[in-house]
């Protein structure tokens, strides 16, 4: 029987028997958090963010992102859904959001709160909050948690920078919850089931920490990709829906790299998607290198939210969808653009500061992690330099902290081993040939 080993903190969990200790999961991973150890993958909780990109390049599938049921929702009275902008692009020939819509409904949801609807909220109290004099630039969105962690681990001198703003799932959640109890005074809070449908693992990881602190809202997260397959054959059956969308153009670019950009800022912002190009704007900034930015929008997956790992659709396919959806929409609903004052709701603000996140396999001494560093770079400067991955760790700096801090040898180092060999041997055929 196939073993799911899941950890703890972290949507990503991984199927022990899948895993064949290949080393395309090891080349992706943007921390460094995955290892080959006898034949099969380790992650370390500790410094894993929950990109997905694991899943994303795992050929054997061993990689999962792990969510709620679909059936815990139907565990509460009054059923809310919070579907994502991402989520209208995944149909075809959708014709309208309201199809959707009506299609939650008929899926046996009892109300629909538009995730873009928060979104274009955000985007006006974000440029209010900008206006401050005091905000450090550029300010960089909060949007992508994937984004925020890889911040708290390499980049610890940016969290400053980082928007208190709460995402739009949170706003969503919050608000749904306000208005179902003022239009149903006979609801109790508890009564009510608030589902969001997730189209990445690192927001999956977001919302449980949120809910396990008692700061979320959020009650079911269900993967995108399930909810697509149960909404597909209802949709079909969809005549005339007898509800309508609240959401606008603003709102619903959001699931677009740099639409939470354009929607933020003038032509001083920067949109960047990809991990691989998160880390290296994140480095030009820490650098000093573009002083001119007030704001940066960051997402992990390609093309943004549309390219979740959790998504059905293929992120080109679902841009151009959006693109049509677009067209028919208001420019914005919720938020009045000329709008230029400072002030921001306390409930749309994350009052939590963050914190730099640590490898809590690293020595808190500062003595101890002096040595390590030394010992590392001493060892890492005998290593053949190719990161070739053969010995399970990503790079050869990586493999001389791991001989280090003694979770490996260094007899582990393949290139080594053949090079002694083939010395060995060259030293034998010169004294046969003596």
């Amino acid at each position: 029987m196939s073993e799911l080993k899941k950890y703890t903190g972290h949507s990503v969990s991984l199927d022990i028997d899948k895993c064949t200790g290949c080393t395309h999961c090891l080349r992706r991973c943007p921390t460094e958090a995955i290892r080959i150890r006898g034949g099969k993958a380790e992650i370390n909780a500790s410094i894993c963010i929950d990109c997905g990109e694991c899943i994303r390049t795992c050929p054997q599938h061993a990689k999962k992102a792990t969510c709620d049921s679909l059936d815990k929702i139907f565990e509460y009275k009054y059923k809310i859904a919070l579907p994502p902008p991402s989520f209208y692009g995944q149909f075809d020939r959708l014709g309208h959001i309201n199809y959707m819509l009506q299609a939650l409904l008929d899926f046996g949801f009892d109300d629909v709160y538009e995730v873009a609807r928060a979104a274009e909220l955000v985007s006006g109290y974000t440029r209010r909050y900008m206006n401050r004099p005091d905000v450090p630039k550029p300010l960089i969105s909060s949007a992508c948690p994937a984004v925020v962690k890889l911040i708290q681990h390499q980049f610890p001198d940016l969290i400053d920078n980082i928007s208190p703003l709460l995402s739009p799932v949170d706003i969503a959640a919050a608000n749904a919850r306000r208005e179902a109890l003022q239009k149903h005074p006979d609801l109790k809070s508890e009564d009510i089931g608030i589902c969001f449908i997730s189209p990445c693992p690192s927001k999956v990881s977001y919302l449980k920490d949120m809910a396990a602190k008692g700061k979320s809202d959020v009650d079911v997260i269900v993967s995108m990709n399930e909810l697509y397959f149960a909404l597909v054959g209802k949709m079909k059956k969809v005549v005339k829906p007898e509800i309508e969308t609240e959401a606008g153009f603003v709102g619903v670019n959001w699931a677009n790299s740099g639409g939470e950009a354009s929607a933020v800022s003038n032509d001083k912002y920067l949109a960047a998607d990809g991990i691989e190009s998160v880390k290296h704007i994140l480095e030009k900034i820490a650098n000093g290198s573009f002083p001119e930015l007030e704001f940066v929008e960051l997402d992990a997956c390609h093309g943004g939210c549309i390219g979740g790992v959790m998504s059905v659709e293929n992120g080109f396919v679902t841009k151009a969808r959006l693109q049509t959806i677009k067209s028919y929409l208001p420019n914005i609903r919720a938020w009045n653009e000329t709008d230029t004052g400072t002030d921001v709701p306390e409930n749309y603000m994350n009052t939590e500061p963050l914190e730099q996140l640590r490898n809590t396999n690293w020595p808190t001494n500062m003595a101890q992690a002096f040595k390590n560093r030394v010992a590392m770079q001493k060892l890492a400067e005998q290593l053949p330099g190719i990161d070739c991955g053969a010995c399970g760790s990503p790079t050869c700096f990586a493999f001389a902290k791991d001989v280090v801090m003694g979770r490996v040898s260094k007899d582990e180092c393949v290139v080594l081993k053949c090079r002694g060999a083939n010395q060995e041997e060259q030293a034998n055929d010169c004294s046969e040939t003596d």
